[in-house]
């Protein structure tokens, strides 16, 4: 009986120790499977890094084949981020400054999609190619389009092209989140960090937005408008964060019907609705939509968004008096007339610009000369919040500024 239960025991101790065998063999094997898992996307975050960040895919319609470009599965990052820009008239220049501030300081790849007016294509493919052997990103061209049933309604709407924006999440249908942003913007931060706002977003977010006023005694919507808005003063449109796969998919309250309507259905009936009462077109069509949908959308602080109002009449923007102005916004055409000169050198510093490192990072100190001369006018008084990010940015980017010489 005793050799009976010394035969058990040693059975069971030897399948025991089998079964720690093979579950130590099983937890390698995941651990190698898991590894090798990651190595190609690491392998292929180091590959887009030793290229300085800028992939490796040509303007889409460089070759005139109107598809976007394709990062090659070797230099594939794990995050593309997506800019859109609408320009119509004499905005091509001001639009290639936005441009050139977005790549100079941005480290993930960036895809641009700009709708312009046809004869301004040719001139946006020369400009745009000549830059790609410095500074690689991808583009694709659009032309102007309105729903074909009411197309010449939109377009008057406002200015010129400016209601475009609000089909964007129905023409790019396959573009996830979108940063949409007027000509007259210019980054004085990498545009990759509005872009990671979009991680802070809740379940019911779907765009972001800066207020249009963080005075309400110098408001615009809560003094003059005749239609809902956001929030005490509004939200301004000219910086617009979106996650557009969400737009398309929620249903949004309303006070033309009690039904909810998607984002396709619902922008022609608020037209009809509110058209004799808007001033300033698609944003006050965004400010009726945000005001019945409140929870849907994440309002970031003034200096993501930073325009003349917040200091024509003295600053009133406390977050760039803190940290310095991240989004420059020269709406009104202070970029190119002698009211707001803080403004306009800032504008011409980065329009003269070019892309080498040593250009950038000289660019500093005559933008600070410049600045100095506008002391005269309230925006110019606090000048140096216009370069407390602009600083940091090109020293993060391309090191210590060079010591004159």
């Amino acid at each position: 009986m005793r050799r009976y239960l010394r035969v058990v025991g040693l059975c069971l101790a030897c399948g025991f120790c089998s079964l720690l065998y093979a579950f130590s063999q099983l937890a390698v094997s995941l651990e190698e499977g898991a590894a090798g898992g990651r190595r190609p996307q690491a392998a292929a975050m180091v590959s887009w890094l030793a290229d300085g960040g800028r992939g490796t895919g040509r303007g889409a319609d460089s070759a005139g084949s109107g598809r976007p470009g394709r990062y090659s599965l070797e230099t594939q990052p794990t995050e593309k981020m997506h800019l859109a820009v609408v320009a119509c008239g004499e905005r091509l220049e001001e639009t290639l400054t936005m441009l050139k501030s977005a790549l100079i300081f941005r480290a993930k790849p960036l895809h641009v999609h700009i709708f312009a007016e046809d004869q301004l294509h040719n001139s946006f493919k020369d400009r745009l190619d000549s830059w790609l052997f410095l500074q690689k990103f991808n583009y694709t061209l659009y032309p102007i389009t309105f729903p074909s049933d009411s197309a010449l309604e939109w377009k008057k709407l406002f200015k010129p092209c400016a209601s475009q924006r609000l089909f964007l999440p129905l023409i790019l249908k396959e573009v996830d989140s979108l940063l949409y942003v007027d000509t007259d913007i210019l980054f004085l931060r990498p545009i990759d960090d509005i872009w990671s706002l979009l991680k802070k977003f809740n379940s019911t977010q779907i765009a972001a937005m800066a207020p249009e006023h963080e005075e309400p005694r110098i408001g615009w919507y809560n003094r003059f408008a005749r239609h809902p808005y956001y929030g005490k003063t509004g939200v301004n449109s000219g910086v617009m964060l979106m996650n557009m796969t969400r737009m398309r998919r929620k249903y949004f309250k309303n006070d033309m019907t009690t039904v909810r309507l998607q984002w396709a259905d619902i922008l022609m009936p608020l037209l009809k609705k509110y058209k004799l009462n808007i001033t300033w077109g698609d944003q006050d069509l965004l400010n009726i939509m945000f005001f019945h949908n409140p929870e849907s959308l994440f309002v970031f602080p003034c200096h993501w968004n930073y325009r003349p109002d917040h200091c024509i009449y003295g600053s009133n923007c406390r977050e760039a008096e803190e940290e310095g102005v991240f989004i420059l916004h020269g709406n009104r055409g202070v970029y190119h007339d002698d009211k707001q000169p803080a403004f306009k050198a800032v504008y011409e510093a980065l329009r003269n610009c070019s892309f080498e490192d040593d250009a950038v990072r000289s660019l500093l100190k005559p933008l600070e000369l410049e600045l100095q001369k506008t002391v005269h006018t309230y925006c110019g008084k606090t000048y140096k919040i216009f370069i407390k990010q602009l600083t940091k940015s090109i020293r993060n980017r391309y090191g210590t500024p060079p010591k004159e010489g």
